[in-house]
C-alpha cells in the first residue's frame, strides 16, 4: 500500500510538472506574456485595435518600409506562412506587422508596400498611427524587443522576431523571422492553441 501511494505521488508530480512546462495552453515552454489594449491604424486608415483580435491566434512582426535589410525577407516568409495555414485549411488565424517608422509609414505607404508581396489583406493588418516613443515603448514593455531610431538616421533598429499570440492576447511564442523559418512548428503550435 506505501508503494502504490508513493507511485501516485509521484505520478502526480510528474504530471503537474509536465502541465507546468507545457504552460496552461498545452504549447511547450510558453512565454505567457501579457499584451496591453493598443488601438491604431491600419493600412486602409481605418482603426484597429487588440479586441479586434480577441478569440483569434496571431502572428506579430516589426517591419517598417524603407527597410534596407531584413524587412523585405521578414514580409516574404510571413507570406509565405500566411499561405501555408491557406493550405492547409487553417482558419481564423491574423497577421498584424507593427510599423517601427510611423512618421513615415502612413497608410497608404503600408498599403504599398503590402501590394509588393500580394498579400491578402483579409487577414493581415500593417499598423502605424502612434509616435515613434510609443512603438519602441510598446514593443519593449509587450514583447521584450528592441524598436530604435537613432537620430538623424533614416533605418530603424528592430529585432526579426515572429511572435504567435493566442485568443487572449498573450505573447506564447516568438520564432525567427529571417533565416530558416521554423514554419511546421509555427503551425504546430496554431493548432494547439486553437483545439486547446
Amino acid at each position: 500500500m506505501r508503494k502504490l501511494q508513493l507511485l501516485m505521488a509521484a505520478m502526480g508530480a510528474s504530471i503537474l510538472l509536465l502541465l507546468t512546462a507545457c504552460g496552461s495552453n498545452g504549447v511547450p515552454d510558453a512565454k505567457n506574456w501579457d499584451l496591453e489594449d493598443f488601438s491604431y491604424t491600419d493600412q486602409e486608415g481605418k482603426p484597429f485595435s487588440k479586441s479586434d483580435l480577441k478569440g483569434k491566434v496571431w502572428v506579430a512582426d516589426f517591419i517598417f518600409t524603407s527597410c534596407e535589410t531584413v524587412c523585405l525577407p521578414m514580409t516574404s516568409n510571413m507570406t509565405k506562412l500566411q499561405q501555408q495555414l491557406k493550405d492547409e485549411g487553417i482558419k481564423d488565424v491574423e497577421f498584424v506587422s507593427f510599423s517601427v517608422d510611423p512618421e513615415i509609414d502612413k497608410p497608404d505607404v503600408l498599403k504599398k508596400f503590402g501590394d509588393q508581396f500580394n498579400v491578402d489583406y483579409g487577414n493581415w493588418h500593417f499598423l502605424t498611427g502612434y509616435g515613434q516613443e510609443e512603438i519602441e515603448q510598446f514593443a519593449l514593455d509587450n514583447f521584450k524587443t528592441i524598436v530604435k531610431k537613432p537620430e538623424a538616421e533614416d533605418q530603424v533598429i528592430h529585432g526579426t522576431s515572429f511572435f504567435l499570440i493566442d485568443q487572449e492576447g498573450k505573447i506564447i511564442m516568438d520564432y525567427t523571422g529571417l533565416q530558416d523559418i521554423p514554419f511546421d512548428e509555427i503551425i504546430k503550435h496554431i493548432k494547439i492553441l486553437q483545439n486547446y
